[in-house]
């Protein structure tokens, strides 16, 4: 969980504003889709490897 301390003088709109910045940065909801399920070994080194052969085609022109 992020908490973000509000200083002295701060309005509620830049407290606000860095938390959305802070929460950008940790890349929490990537973080949490991605554990969302499970992903066996076997299929992620398969999309992987489908990943890689699709960006050479794509690097090459598609020939």
């Amino acid at each position: 969980m992020i908490i973000i301390n509000r200083q002295d003088g701060e309005t509620i709109d830049k407290a606000l504003r860095r938390y959305k910045r802070k929460h950008r940065e940790i890349r929490l909801m990537k973080e949490l889709r991605r554990r969302k399920h499970y992903i066996k070994p076997s299929i992620k080194r398969r999309n992987e490897i489908i990943n890689a052969v699709y960006s050479l085609k794509k690097l090459k022109g598609d020939e």
